[in-house]
């Protein structure tokens, strides 16, 4: 039997696009690195790291840039930031895009995501084209919150408690979608249903099963 629910709250990168995970193991890859190197480098201080001070707009891209290269020198390889920083931006899923409309035909959207001062707009992606379309599905959630321009990001609980004042729901009444487990629990902990996103068709599966909602 499925719940009642006021909104459904989005992540955006790893959600709406391609995991830049899959982008980061393929460079791991090309450059003869461990696999999920870079993922180990930002578990290390994860709360204040290069990647933790990107996303809280603390540092700019040239100063991550170094600081990040430095942590994954001290790791045992020399990795570059900026590297990293051309790996976030992935490929759009449009059956996603298509679950918001339906999920916006029910109640609220929104979005919270965790990205950086860098790019063209929330999409952190220089080309124009991409950033257009990117922009469009941004368009249509009823609030946006960007840790960049906050300055406080996932899993802060307070940035959750932000998207439920601003939407004004219960957050007993939402739905939470990431890609990130550590993202997921504080949302858990305020009482809203949480997807963990492993691929396209699980997250739409998942979904409609929690939702009722047709999204396939």
């Amino acid at each position: 039997m499925t719940r009642s629910f006021q909104a459904v709250i989005w992540d955006f990168g790893g959600v709406f696009t391609s995991s830049p995970f899959e982008a980061f193991n393929r460079y791991e890859a090309e450059k003869g690195l461990p696999k999920d190197f870079i993922r180990s480098i930002n578990a290390v201080n994860p709360l204040e790291n290069a990647w933790a001070k990107l996303e809280r707009s603390l540092v700019g891209a040239e100063e991550f840039d170094g600081l990040f290269r430095a942590e994954a020198k001290a790791m045992g390889h020399d990795v570059p930031g900026k590297d990293i920083l051309g790996l976030l931006s992935g490929h759009l899923r449009p059956r996603v895009v298509q679950a918001l409309k339906v999920c916006k035909g029910h109640g609220k959207v929104g979005c919270i995501t965790n990205n950086a001062p860098i790019g063209k707009g929330a999409s952190m992606t220089h080309d124009d084209e991409k950033a257009a379309q990117l922009a469009e599905v941004f368009a249509q959630f009823d609030h946006l919150i960007e840790s960049s321009k906050l300055g406080i990001r996932k899993p802060d609980p307070r940035i959750y408690a932000l998207m439920c004042e601003a939407l004004d729901v219960d957050p007993k009444h939402c739905v939470y979608l990431d890609d990130l487990g550590i993202n997921l629990k504080p949302a858990r902990e305020m009482g809203m249903a949480t997807i963990k996103v492993t691929s396209e068709e699980q997250l739409l599966a998942d979904l409609e099963a929690i939702t009722g909602y047709a999204v396939r």
